[in-house]
């Protein structure tokens, strides 16, 4: 309820009438003038409330005459009524009613009452109701009012003194209250303030307005008495304290700061009067220094006083905080003074308040930053901002180093220590249990010895003081331990954190600013402002010394968590915000702080130790005192959690890591976590650092880089805790958070992690050089993690990261280089897999990009990292394969570049992606790496560690030239394109093209490339590549040559093929002939290829048999050359110089390619052959239209479709030549070129050597001998047209000389299965077929070829004798075959016998078909065969072979069969003279040999051989001697004196008796006999010669007859008992016989024919034969009888005897 409204006004009015009441009743009897006043009062009320609307207003002009009756009451004296009236008069006050004048007259009666000392609190009440209900109290009244105050707070009453303290208190503050009130009032209204001229008075207020001026003289009177100086206003003060009046201003500056902020007389005041007064106050404790004995100094020095010194602080922390603007100067020396309370010469109590006050400030940060820009930054000015700091630093420094400062940490001492235990410190040792004795370890700092408890001083921020609260004390309070400490620890906390959060919200600003000023002007710069940044940086720069210094050693001190805690988040902020401003050395040193807390004490780390010697170079020095950046102490007292191997180039045993240095590593953790992007160069500090205790931890990295617990390889040392163990995935955890977050890094701070992390690496790489220790792969994993985050900018790290990796890759530390490996191919197949934007395939750059790296592995020389390498391109194919587009070239390079000295598994693994590759990518790949490809496999086929890759590698170009086959038009239209814009630069450039067997079209280049690649193979050392490489060629370009244009066959034909086969011979003729010992293992290598010029030998069958074929089927294409026959020359001259190298093998494959080339060439002229050759060579016929199968005149044009290509090759091939004449020409030519390289070959194959032998004259082979033979008749149907008798004889020649070479007797067996069985060798078959062929041309051949047929015979002869007398091939030993011993390297004369009887078969035959011919019968063949056959005839039994002479008689009755008609015919002629003598000679040798049979002939064998005889001798009976009138005579008497001899043969002596009979070719004597006769009884003798001769010859054989049948008896009777000699028997048996027959035939014979002479010979045998009877022998006897026998027909005369009268 208001004071104003109806109802109060009445209750006011009723109040005061029983007041008045009350006061008359009282004052009735002793006062009574009161007691009047009192009812005139009532009168007086009632009048007014019945006169005045308005009641109060009414009242209060009257209030003087209404207050009148109560200040009489007052003035009694008596303390019931002075009660009573001050309570009405307050009740007036409160109802606002006492005018000025009334207030003036009350506080003169409260004046009075306070002198007489009555109700003193009752006054005072009611001067403070007074004066806060109205303001109608000032100038002099109110200064009276106050005074009247202060004077009852100096009374001997302690409740009165403190109530009029608090009244005191309350009333100055009204007088403010009231001046601000008024000045609100008044703010609208500006006034011409006059200038204020200086300090000329000091009283000069009458510019202030009336509450103004109140409260002006009210402050200028408080710093009067506060000086001990006499009030000017407050009159009538008996007296005052000084801790009293300090209290008063500290709360008028601390209250109404604007009053003196916004009036120049009080600012005036402040300055003039405030200051100097403080300044004074202070100076016994300026110049006190404790321990100074006062007796020494002159003069006693007042010593600080602590009441007054406490409220000096409070005020100055007010006037600093107020007024600092106002008062710089001052300030300054304030502060000045504040940090020189903190010298370890002041008292304690004196240090702990001002710590408190200088903590005060320090959770003022806009204060601070004020003191920066006013004191630091300006030029002569103190530092004050960092004196501040740095004097809480050493006051820190100098608890620990002063020994009274805190207990030493003795344990046991005792409890109690040093103070009251005020705040209830646990002093104990650390150790012990507190007072209390609870057990808890209290939270506390120690260094080397001193142990400082922590206590909770204030809540983080706010500086909560103690001892500056303590107002009501005297003398100074005893400091608990610690509690200085613990205040400084605060400030300095609170510190950090108010200029960090500070400076970063307004940093924040900034920026936001920033952004959106680039948002609405995106084309300007953002201009910053400087002064704020300025501010900032110096702030910092002033104070990071003294903070590092304090802060460092406080962490080297705490012992406890927490405090650990926030003094390294204080540094962590320190090093954040030093980053942001970019002052590079602060920064720095809070971060090595932090690092070097996370080691273990005196870790050796460069990186930290090199910094932290440029800071403590320079001892900060404040104000006299040295700020030494203090080591680590290493006894702190912290749990130990792990012990591990420090990461030094020397181990030194085990480092210690305690919990306080994980924490510190979390620390670092985070700051670089959260604060990554301001670091820098810092990154270097802090990798190092978390490197060496990952290390030290074990953590090794793993996956993807990220770092695991796992056992250091080195391992025992390492121990944990199993605190630190569930630590450890966290930490590892953070560790990769770290560096995932380096995504969120612009590119500079990311380039500064990168480079820290290569130049760690680098360490550790210089580190692990030389010894084989584990290296640490710290820097190589976390690099591997940055850059697998930072795959979307790639591009702007990859460099540095990747060439930093390479250079791991090519360290000796397996382990190192491993990781390097690790983590390059990681990330590339990272990058590769990356959904890059644009992607990969659009930005071909970066991709290749990318994949350099990988390349540049290749130039590593160590296998274990190109092993790496590899698998990852594996890897790569495997799942990029299809996008790699322009990196294939790259790829491909990687994949190709082995060498031999890699070792099997790496060119293994190389050789699978190369596989992957050829199966899969080649249609994803560029056509134009479709080279390299090829490049690619060629080189793995050359590479000698593996020949099974090398082979496989020639599956794979066979491949390749399938996939270049089917895909052939599209392959084309690429590289054509490719090709024109290639050729394209190359003229702007106006350089040549450069490519490869550049003219020819680019897809035939491919296949150039492909086909010089296998030629490169086909000479590899191996034999084994070199078969397969040269089948494959060889292969290729028959399957796939129909592709290639007409100039690049030129290509291929010389650059190529004949290229190759001049390796191959220079390879083959150069080859070793050492033999090649088992190849490794177990492995067995064949005698024929125990080589190398054995195993290049097939080399070179195999490429010459691969041309020749390429020759043959692709014939016709070929002879489109121009220079085919240059080629065709080449191509005879290899295969001449190959057939006649000293290999069998090659000679002879180098007949067989001969042969090859010379079938072929059979012109397929009929229609339906074209056919099958299409369908040969795997072209459906359907092609072949009769239009497009144009003849190899029509030009070829570039753009043919493939279809077109092959059609128009295959039909140009299918065609025969034209028939022109030029073709036949050309081609003669061709088969006479081939016919010279025959004939040399020939000749130079079958010349034996000239001069006597050596063991290694070089013998060709009967298989090369055959087949070069075996040519010749394929050979001849082309050039027999002018096939000469030069020629011919040429041709004998060679046959000869094949015939007559020997073979070595261990190919004996092969070619001649045994001695006995007659056999022709294919060598002699294939000679008798030419000689064949060459007779049957003649044959059918004109007229003039036969005059050759001599020559043949005359061959065919030669071959004959072979039977007797073997050929001699030049001197050579021959043995014969019979004799040779099949394990000697002898040379054995073939047995030539069936070959000569062969021989001599043809010559019958020819002979037959041939007597007639003109040339035979001019050239006497006839004599010359016979001639040849007396050789066998004569030798008969002594030939080496029976068949022989057999053969030979049968042959010459057959040839005489047909010769002698056609002799008897030309017999004129005389050209058979010359035969006659010949043939008789034959004759003779053959029937009375001078061999005999061999002891072993069977009877049987014995009488066929006889009637072979008998057929001669028959021959002679019918053939000749009937035509003896066409024979010259000579010749028929040698044939009768055969007969002759024949008739009586004399016996050979060597029979048995048993076999005597049949041994003694009775049935040949016989026919001889016989035919005797029969010639010599013929009546057709047509000379008288001829009778005679035969008549002389029977006389002879009877006179013969006789003798030896006289000799028989004379012998038989002179013998006796003893038989006679067996010839001589077998021989009587002989002629007893020749009697038999002749009688027989006699009587066969016409008598008339038979001279009588003869008659009377026979009959005179009679009495000899009878005189024979008595021989003992049985066999003579039984011949005997049959002698005897037909005498019986001369027993009586015949008739025709008498009848004619003839004797």
């Amino acid at each position: 309820m208001s004071t104003s409204s109806p109802e109060a006004v009445k209750k006011l009015l009723e109040n005061m009438q029983t007041d008045l009441r009350s006061l008359s009743m009282e004052c009735k009897k002793k006062f009574p003038p009161v007691k009047e006043a009192a009812e005139s009062g009532i009168v007086k009320i009632k009048t007014i409330a019945a006169r005045n609307a308005d009641i109060l207003a009414a009242l209060k002009e009257n209030s003087s005459e209404v207050v009148q009756p109560f200040l009489m009451g007052c003035g009694t004296k008596e303390p019931k009524i002075a009660q009573l009236c001050l309570a009405a008069i307050q009740r007036l006050m409160s109802h606002e009613v006492v005018s000025e004048a009334a207030a003036g007259n009350i506080i003169n009666m409260l004046w009075q009452l306070m002198e007489n000392g009555l109700e003193e609190l009752k006054l005072l009440q009611t001067v403070l109701v007074l004066l806060t209900t109205n303001t109608v109290v000032h100038d002099e009244v109110l200064s009276k009012a106050i005074v009247l105050c202060f004077r009852l707070h100096f009374t001997k009453d302690n409740i009165t003194n403190n109530t009029a303290a608090a009244t005191v208190r309350q009333v100055v503050t009204v007088v403010f209250e009231r001046m601000v009130a008024e000045d609100e009032r008044f703010k609208g209204i500006v006034e011409q303030q006059p200038p204020v001229q200086g300090n000329t008075n000091r009283r000069s207020v009458s510019t202030l307005r009336p509450s103004a001026k109140d409260a002006y003289m009210l402050f200028q009177d408080l710093c009067q008495l506060v000086n001990a100086d006499a009030p000017y206003w407050l009159v009538g003060m008996t007296e005052m304290t000084r801790t009293f009046g300090l209290e008063l201003l500290e709360s008028v500056l601390n209250d109404f700061p604007g009053v003196f902020l916004q009036h120049q007389e009080f600012s005036f005041l402040l300055k003039e009067r405030v200051c100097p007064l403080v300044i004074k106050l202070f100076s016994p404790n300026i110049k006190f220094r404790q321990g100074s004995s006062s007796a020494a100094s002159p003069a006693p020095v007042e010593k600080p006083y602590f009441p007054i010194c406490m409220r000096l602080l409070r005020v100055v922390s007010v006037l600093i905080k107020n007024f600092y603007s106002l008062l710089v100067t001052e300030c300054e020396i304030f502060l000045s003074l504040l940090v020189k309370f903190l010298d370890g010469e002041k008292p304690q109590w004196l240090r702990a308040v001002a710590v408190e006050s200088i903590h005060r400030l320090c959770v003022q940060p806009h204060l601070l930053r004020s003191f920066c820009q006013s004191y630091d930054m300006k030029q002569h000015s103190t530092k004050v901002f960092r004196d501040i700091v740095n004097a809480l630093g050493s006051f820190i420094q100098s608890l620990f180093i002063v020994p009274n400062a805190g207990n030493a940490a003795a344990i046991g001492a005792p409890a109690g220590g040093s103070g009251s235990g005020a705040q209830g410190a646990v002093q104990g040792g650390p150790g012990t249990g507190g007072v209390s004795g609870n057990l808890t370890t209290q939270a506390a700092f120690e260094y080397r010895g001193t142990w400082i408890p922590l206590m909770t001083v204030s809540v983080q921020g706010s500086a909560k003081a103690t001892y500056l609260e303590m107002l009501d004390k005297v003398e100074p309070p005893s400091i608990p331990e610690g509690y200085a400490m613990s205040v400084a620890f605060s400030a300095l906390l609170d510190l950090v954190r108010g200029i960090t959060s500070m400076i970063e919200r307004e940093l924040a600003t900034e920026e936001e600013a920033a952004v959106e000023f680039r948002e609405v002007h995106p084309d300007e710069e953002w201009q910053l402002k400087p002064g704020a940044h300025l501010v900032w940086e110096e702030m910092v720069s002033a104070c990071w010394c003294g903070l590092l210094a304090a802060l460092s050693l406080l962490l080297d001190a705490s012992t406890d968590e927490t405090a650990t805690e926030n003094i390294l988040k204080a540094e962590l902020t320190m090093a954040s915000l030093c980053g942001r401003l970019g002052l590079v050395t602060p920064r720095d040193a809070f971060i090595t702080a932090i690092c070097k807390a996370s080691l273990p004490p005196h870790y050796a780390l460069t990186v930290l130790n090199s910094n932290s010697a440029n800071l403590s170079s320079k001892a900060y020095s404040i104000q006299g005192q040295n700020v030494q950046i203090i080591s680590p102490s290493s006894e702190s007292h912290q749990q130990v959690v792990a012990v591990g191997q420090p990461l030094t180039a020397q181990p030194q045993g085990t480092v210690v890591l305690t919990a306080k240095n994980i924490q510190c590593m979390r620390t670092l953790l985070n700051l670089a976590h959260c604060h990554g992007a301001v670091l820098g160069s810092s990154w270097q500090l802090v990798l190092a650092t978390l490197q060496h205790l990952v290390w030290i931890l074990g953590l090794k990295p793993g996956v993807g880089g990220a770092l695991k617990p796992g056992r250091a390889v080195e391992g025992p040392t390492t121990v944990l805790t199993t605190a630190v163990m569930t630590d450890l995935p966290v930490i590892s955890n953070i560790l990769s958070r770290l560096f995932e977050s380096s995504q969120y890094l612009d590119d500079v701070s990311l380039h500064h992690l990168i480079n820290a992390l290569c130049s760690l690496s680098l360490e550790a790489m210089e580190m692990a050089y030389g010894n084989n220790k584990e290296p640490s792969l710290f820097a190589v994993a976390k690099l591997l993690e940055t850059g697998l985050v930072n795959m979307d900018r790639i591009e702007i790290l990859w460099r540095p990261l990747t060439g930093h990796l390479l250079e791991v890759c090519q360290h000796p530390n397996s382990r190192m280089r491993e990781w390097g490996a690790e983590a390059l191919t990681a990330l590339i197949k990272a990058g590769l897999a990356y959904r890059h934007d644009p992607p990969l395939a659009l930005n071909q750059r970066l991709q290749l990009l990318l994949l350099n790296p990988l390349k540049e592995l290749s130039n590593v020389l160590h296998a274990d990292i190109r092993q790496k390498q590899l698998e990852s391109v594996l890897q790569i194919l495997q799942s990029q394969g299809d996008s790699l587009g322009p990196g294939w070239p790259l790829v491909l390079g990687v994949i190709g570049a082995i060498r031999n000295d890699q070792g099997e598994s790496l060119i293994r693994t190389a050789f699978q992606c190369l596989q992957l590759v050829v199966t899969d990518f080649l249609p994803t790949m560029p056509c134009t790496c479709l080279q390299i490809v090829v490049d690619v496999a060629g080189s793995f086929g050359l590479q000698n560690q593996e020949l099974n890759i090398s082979l496989t590698s020639i599956g794979l170009l066979w491949n390749i030239s399938d996939y270049f086959f089917q895909r052939g038009e599209a392959i084309t239209e690429e590289l054509e394109r490719e090709e024109a814009a290639l050729q394209k630069q190359a003229q702007e450039k106006g350089e040549p093209l450069n490519r490869p067997f550049h003219p020819a079209p680019p897809f035939d280049c491919l296949w150039l490339c492909l086909y010089a690649k296998l030629g490169e193979l086909c000479v590899d050392p191996r034999p084994a590549v070199r078969k397969s490489a040269g089948q494959t060629l060889f292969s290729t370009i028959a399957a796939h040559g129909t592709l290639l244009q007409q100039p690049t066959w030129h290509i291929v034909v010389w650059k190529v093929l004949f290229h190759l086969l001049d390796c191959v011979r220079t390879s083959s003729t150069t080859a070793d002939k050492e033999k090649i010992e088992s190849g490794g293992g177990n492995i067995l290598i064949h005698h024929s290829r125990d080589t190398a010029e054995k195993q290049w030998a097939e080399t070179w069958v195999l490429t010459l048999a691969g041309v020749a074929r390429i020759f043959n089927t692709r014939r016709y294409l070929l002879q489109q050359l121009s220079d085919f026959f240059e080629a065709w020359e080449v191509l005879l001259n290899h295969i001449q110089s190959a057939a006649l190298s000293k290999n069998n093998e090659v000679s002879l494959a180098a007949l067989k390619s001969f042969q090859e080339i010379l079938q072929i060439v059979m012109p397929v002229k009929d229609s339906d052959k074209a056919a099958d050759a299409f369908a040969a060579m795997g072209v459906p016929p359907v092609l072949i239209d009769p239009l497009s199968a144009s003849g190899p005149g029509r030009p070829l044009v570039r753009s043919d479709s493939l279809v077109e290509r092959l059609t128009r090759y295959n039909g140009a091939e299918l065609q025969a030549p034209p028939p022109g004449e030029e073709s036949a020409l050309e081609d003669s030519a061709l088969w006479w070129s081939a016919w010279n390289t025959w004939y040399r070959t020939g000749t130079d194959s079958t010349s034996p050597p000239s001069g006597p032998t050596e063991k290694l004259f070089f013998i060709p082979s009967q298989p090369f001998l055959t087949a070069l033979i075996q040519i010749f008749p394929a050979l001849y149907q082309h050039i027999k047209a002018n096939f000469s008798m030069e020629d011919l004889k040429k041709l004998g020649v060679i046959l000869h000389g094949a015939v007559s070479v020997p073979i070595s007797s261990d190919a004996s067996p092969f070619i001649l299965p045994s001695y006995t069985e007659a056999v022709l060798t294919s060598l002699q078959e294939a000679v008798l077929t030419s000689l064949d062929v060459l007779q049957k041309a003649i044959c059918v051949g004109p007229e003039n070829l036969q005059v050759m047929y001599p020559a043949i015979f005359q061959q065919l002869l030669l071959f004959v004798e072979f039977s007797c007398k073997p050929p001699q091939y030049g001197r050579m030993e021959t043995k014969h075959v019979a004799n040779a011993k099949y394990n000697q390297a002898e040379w054995v004369a073939l047995n030539y016998v069936p070959f000569a009887e062969r021989s001599l078969e043809v010559v019958v035959d020819l002979y037959h078909k041939t007597a007639c011919h003109k040339a035979v019968i001019n050239e006497k063949v006839l004599q010359s065969i016979i001639k040849t056959l007396r050789m066998p005839l004569g030798l008969k039994y002594a030939c080496p072979s029976e068949t022989t002479w057999k053969l030979a008689v049968s042959s010459l009755l057959k040839v005489l069969s047909i010769g002698l008609p056609v002799a008897r015919q030309h017999a004129s002629s005389g050209k058979f003279d010359t035969m006659w003598p010949e043939l008789a000679n034959a004759f003779e040798d053959f029937l009375f040999t001078k061999s005999t049979p061999p002891d072993n002939v069977s009877i049987q064998e014995f009488q066929k051989n006889e009637a072979v005889d008998v057929e001669v001798v028959q021959l002679i009976s019918t053939e000749i001697l009937p035509f003896a009138n066409f024979i010259p005579k000579d010749f028929v008497g040698q044939i009768m004196a055969m007969l002759n001899r024949g008739s009586i043969h004399s016996q050979s002596p060597s029979f048995t008796e048993a076999e005597i009979d049949v041994r003694m070719r009775e049935e040949f004597s016989k026919v001889c006999f016989e035919t005797l006769l029969q010639f010599s009884f013929s009546n057709k003798v047509s000379t008288p010669q001829e009778g005679y001769i035969s008549r002389m010859a029977l006389s002879v054989l009877l006179k013969r007859s006789q003798d030896v049948l006289r000799r028989y008896v004379e012998d038989e009777r002179l013998s006796g008992r003893c038989p006679l000699p067996r010839q001589q028997v077998t021989e009587i048996i002989f002629v007893l016989k020749a009697i038999s027959t002749l009688m027989d035939s006699l009587k066969k014979t016409q008598p008339e024919n038979v001279d009588g002479n003869t008659w009377a010979q026979v009959i005179a045998l009679y009495p000899t034969l009878v005189e024979c009877i008595t021989c003992s022998s049985s066999e003579v006897s039984s011949a005997l009888k049959e002698a005897l026998g037909p005498f019986k027909d001369f027993m009586q005369p015949p008739i025709s005897r008498v009848q004619n009268g003839e004797s």
